[in-house]
Parts: structure tokens; C-alpha cells; sequence
């Protein structure tokens, strides 16, 4: 259980610190990047007709506010995170827009949630990060419905997606103090195993369980891509510590490493990911 602590206490500081503000500030820039995952839970949403719905780990809200303009007046979408820096931001794009969503800062996996109050629970790239899966998702089971949908979009493995892996693996040589990732901790490939979703799920009040690869192409702004891996991942946690001789070093050697995704003004890569849907069993669950 300490050890567990622990994890949750530094997955928090994480993401209501540097990470968090991070996101927060490249908002515009992530949202056009993962649109077709947007899109893709929006479509979702509304084949199944739901009219309450739980976004985990919303972010910015991007997809929150996505999913409640589809909605309309006739429903709601709710957006929980932990980073109260992304949630201020959500907030502020909500309140330019007149739609049924609301944000919620907590930790979806210990949150006192309404019972059954969702008929349908979404994420994108949100639910990998948690200390306890099992446990999470148990909690996220109690806030649905008896047979509400379960949608949400992980990563699959690092190697499949060399985007996501090019800025450190070419800063390493020349940042030796970053961390190493761990298949089996919390982070952005901890749901890389369908096998280890499937018993998650199993063990936490989910039925009919789908995992289906899913290939996407995404782009940003090649005049953005330097904001971009200096600000977020390892890389961009790592450098505000070090000599600005370092920082010029890096960022010199990372962005010629993102060469060959970087096509004229456009930067483009296909995300390697696992869509799993799942339903909020009926057997007896507490």
C-alpha cells in the first residue's frame, strides 16, 4: 500500500506541476494532433446514444467538450482529472461555449463518483496512469449504469511507435539522468498488453471486453515540434534543469532526430493504439 501511496503522490505531483501546465499550454497543439481520437469517441458516444457521460483524465478538455456539443441541451458530458492546471483550462474554454459539459479536478480512481451515473465512460490516452488499475476501474464500474458503455484509446507498444519514442531516445547520450521507461508502471505504454487490459477489466465489474488495433495518422505544425518534445515527455520534464549549453545541445540533436516525420510545414506520424470497449457487468458488484 505504500508503495502504491507513493506511486499516486508522484503520478499527482506530475501532473499538477510542470506536466500538467505543459499540456495546459499546448493545448491547440495537442487537440489538433489527436482530433481523429476525438472524433473517434464523439462517434462512439453517439452510436450509443448515451446522454450521461464520464471522460477520464480529460485534460484540457478537448474531447469533453467534443462529446457535449454532440450531446446537445438533451444530455451531459463530465471531464475528471487530476492536474487542476488542465481543468482551469477546460473551464475556461467551457465558459466561451454554451454546452451541457462540467469539470471535475480529482482523482478519478478514488473519486466518490454518483453510482450508476454514467451510461457511458470514455478516455483518451487518460486511464494508463494509474497506481491501481483494478481498482480504478472498479470505481469508475460503480459511477456507470448496469451494461453503460466503456470506451477508451491506449497506446500500443513503444516500438510500434517510434514518434513518441524519438525525442528520448536521441537526448539519452547527452541526458544520462532520464528515466527509464518500465512496461509494468504507470505511464504512457502501461496498457501496451491487451492480455493485461483484458484481465484488468475482467477484475473490476467490466463484460465484453473488445480491444481492436487502431492506426492513426496525426500531424501538428512543424513550426510547433520544438515547443513540442521541450515542453512534454522526459525530455521536456528533464531540461529545465540543466546548463543552457545542454539545452542547446539537445534540442539541436532531438529535432534532427524528428527529420524523417517532418514532411514541408507539416509534421506527420501514424499512432500505434488500442481502441477497448467494454460493458458495466449486470452481476452483482460493489
Amino acid at each position: 500500500m505504500d508503495a502504491e501511496r507513493r506511486a499516486d503522490e508522484e503520478q499527482a505531483a506530475r501532473w499538477k506541476g510542470r506536466a500538467g501546465h505543459a499540456w495546459a499550454d499546448l493545448k491547440g497543439v495537442l487537440d489538433g494532433m489527436f482530433r481523429p481520437f476525438e472524433e473517434l469517441l464523439v462517434e462512439a458516444v453517439a452510436a450509443e446514444q448515451a446522454r450521461h457521460v464520464l471522460e477520464v483524465g480529460c485534460g484540457t478538455g478537448g474531447v469533453t467538450l467534443a462529446v457535449a456539443r454532440r450531446l446537445g441541451p438533451a444530455g451531459r458530458c463530465v471531464g475528471v482529472d487530476v492536474s487542476d492546471a488542465m481543468i482551469t483550462t477546460a473551464r475556461e474554454y467551457a465558459g466561451q461555449e454554451d454546452v451541457p459539459a462540467s469539470f471535475l479536478c480529482a482523482d478519478a480512481q478514488d473519486h466518490a463518483f454518483e453510482p450508476g451515473a454514467f451510461d457511458a465512460v470514455i478516455s483518451r490516452f487518460g486511464v494508463m496512469f494509474f497506481s491501481d488499475p483494478v481498482r480504478a476501474f472498479a470505481n469508475l464500474r460503480r459511477a456507470a449504469r448496469d451494461e453503460a458503455l466503456l470506451r477508451f484509446v491506449v497506446w500500443r507498444d513503444p516500438a510500434e511507435n517510434p514518434f513518441m519514442t524519438t525525442a528520448q531516445r536521441a537526448a539519452s547520450p547527452l541526458l544520462p539522468d532520464l528515466p527509464v521507461r518500465r512496461p509494468d508502471e504507470p505511464g504512457q505504454f502501461a496498457f501496451a498488453d491487451p492480455d493485461k487490459v483484458r484481465r484488468i477489466l475482467n477484475e473490476s465489474g467490466w463484460d465484453g471486453i473488445d480491444i481492436q488495433p487502431v492506426d492513426v495518422v496525426c500531424t501538428l505544425p512543424e513550426k510547433e515540434l520544438v515547443r513540442y518534445f521541450t515542453r512534454l515527455g522526459a525530455v521536456g520534464m528533464h531540461l529545465p534543469e540543466v546548463d543552457e549549453q545542454t539545452r542547446d545541445r539537445v534540442v539541436e540533436t532531438v529535432r534532427a532526430a524528428f527529420d524523417p516525420f517532418v514532411h514541408g510545414s507539416e509534421v506527420r506520424f501514424t499512432a500505434a493504439c488500442w481502441t477497448v470497449g467494454a460493458r458495466a457487468s449486470t452481476a452483482k458488484f460493489s
